[in-house]
């Protein structure tokens, strides 16, 4: 599987992954979802691969191809000062400095060097997770304040 994050620690700290099988979306989520139980997890070059009490087989294995892992909150790393995880970004409402709504956080996107907030949606307004337009993130009242006019 390739990892979401650029660091996987979450995945090998937990001993319990929640998976969605492919192509699986809601309301038929539930019945798409497996808990597996795993035995040993490790980064292999790009990619983690784990070993579950669950898969016994070849087969097994590669119907899970594609699916995605979720593991509980709990097990995340603790992030270091101004690191934060992008979900706790997402739905949070930009401010500017001078108060203005621009909009809420739809998503963000990895350019390499650094993250993209994607704000609002048609016409889409994209700023960079950087100090220089970022002054402050306050999770507890769900806002992010940046140096951005509408427009920039």
């Amino acid at each position: 599987m390739e990892p979401y994050a650029a660091d996987p620690q979450a995945l090998f700290s937990c001993r319990q992954w929640w998976v969605r099988l492919p192509g699986a979306t809601p309301p038929s989520a539930a019945a798409t979802t497996l808990v597996l139980r795993v035995a040993e997890a490790r980064e292999h070059g790009d990619v983690v691969v784990a070993r579950c009490h669950d898969v016994t087989d070849r087969a097994s294995a590669e119907a899970l191809r594609g699916a995605r892992v979720h593991v509980p909150r709990a097990s995340f790393p603790t992030p270091d000062d101004d690191e934060y995880y992008w979900v706790d970004l997402i739905g949070c409402q930009v401010v500017n400095r001078q108060g203005m709504l621009l909009g809420t956080v739809q998503g963000l996107l990895e350019t390499g060097p650094t993250c993209v907030l994607r704000i609002g949606s048609e016409p889409e307004t994209l700023i960079p997770f950087v100090s220089a337009y970022v002054d402050a993130v306050r999770l507890d009242d769900r806002t992010i304040v940046v140096d951005w006019q509408p427009g920039d």
